[in-house]
């Protein structure tokens, strides 16, 4: 049996974390001796979909007619092609949390979110997940003869085969009882959930026109901007940017706080990043006992430096 994955697309593009799902699929077909089929949604030209071979993919179905936004009718399109799959392997977006549920529930087998290894045992599937708001790691193991896993964004590395695919497109009808009346999506900025360096900031900033200098560091260092909820809450912000237990969750490989006292709600969104710098004016701020490295310091003297340093190296 076969190993099937959804291919996320923004805009016709895929990002980094759908080829860490490709690769995923890829060592998990290894396991289980099989191929990776990947399933594409939406349109999406045939030269982005050739980059799924690179990654591991020995064919990909595209179907044109369903719109990622409608959770229902990509359930629907998904579970006619997973007769023959053993695991589908979502990345862990915010649209696999909408289908893979409804998907587990449709098909009646188990499903695993927020995985961060490759299986160590196939009979019965049992994985590494994060969990309690990403503060521990269990172990869980799914009975049922088919598994959904959903890869955590960050957590597996990409790996390149150089292989190619077979890219078959598909008719459907499959629709759901959504309507998509319009979207609005930013563009042009690093997605935070995905970003690999994550430059953050709060009240400390005292306002937002002070925002400046947090666009430059995270630019120069090819990262995203985030804040923390009061920012968003007051308008200083955009939603999107808020990171945390009630925003979004972050997993890069360097958080940079600035000006935030490290609430434990802003805690359990970020803490699963792996190097975590705080810079606050306050020694007893609670980021200071989460962070790998502190700076006892005004932001307003500190960032500056940061930017000047950095630009003299790169």
């Amino acid at each position: 049996m076969g190993v099937l994955v959804y291919t996320e697309s923004w805009n016709g593009s895929f990002r980094k974390s759908t080829f860490e799902a490709v690769s995923y699929a890829n060592e998990t077909a290894k396991l289980l001796g099989t191929e990776v089929t990947a399933i594409s949604l939406g349109k999406v030209n045939d030269s982005e979909l050739s980059k799924l071979g690179n990654y591991g993919a020995s064919k990909v179905v595209s179907i044109e007619a369903v719109k990622k936004g409608d959770s229902q009718g990509c359930t629907n399109a998904i579970a006619d092609l997973a007769n023959d799959a053993s695991a589908i392997i979502f990345s862990n977006t915010y649209t696999a949390k909408m289908i893979a549920p409804r998907l587990s529930a449709k098909l009646k087998i188990g499903a695993i979110n927020n995985v961060v290894e490759i299986a160590s045992n196939i009979s019965p599937f049992t994985v590494k997940r994060k969990a309690f708001s990403t503060k521990a790691i269990e172990t869980t193991k799914v009975n049922s003869k088919k598994v959904i896993l959903s890869i955590s964004p960050n957590s597996f590395r990409l790996i390149e085969t150089g292989g190619s695919c077979i890219i078959e497109s598909v008719e459907s009808t499959e629709k759901g009882d959504v309507t998509i009346e319009g979207q609005e999506t930013l563009s042009g900025k690093i997605s935070i959930s995905e970003a690999e360096i994550v430059v953050s900031a709060g009240r400390g900033l005292k306002g937002p026109e002070n925002w400046g200098m947090i666009e430059e560091l995270a630019e120069i260092l090819g990262g995203a901007t985030a804040c923390s909820k009061p920012v968003s809450d007051i308008g200083w912000r955009p939603h999107s940017e808020h990171v945390g237990q009630t925003g979004k969750a972050v997993t890069a490989n360097l958080y940079i706080a600035i000006g935030i006292s490290g609430a434990i709600q802003h805690l359990a969104g970020v803490n699963s990043s792996k190097i975590m710098v705080a810079i606050n004016t306050d020694p007893e701020a609670p980021f200071f006992k989460a962070a790998d490295y502190g700076i006892i310091g005004d932001a307003f003297e500190v960032v500056p430096k940061m930017i000047e340093e950095i630009k003299k190296i790169t």
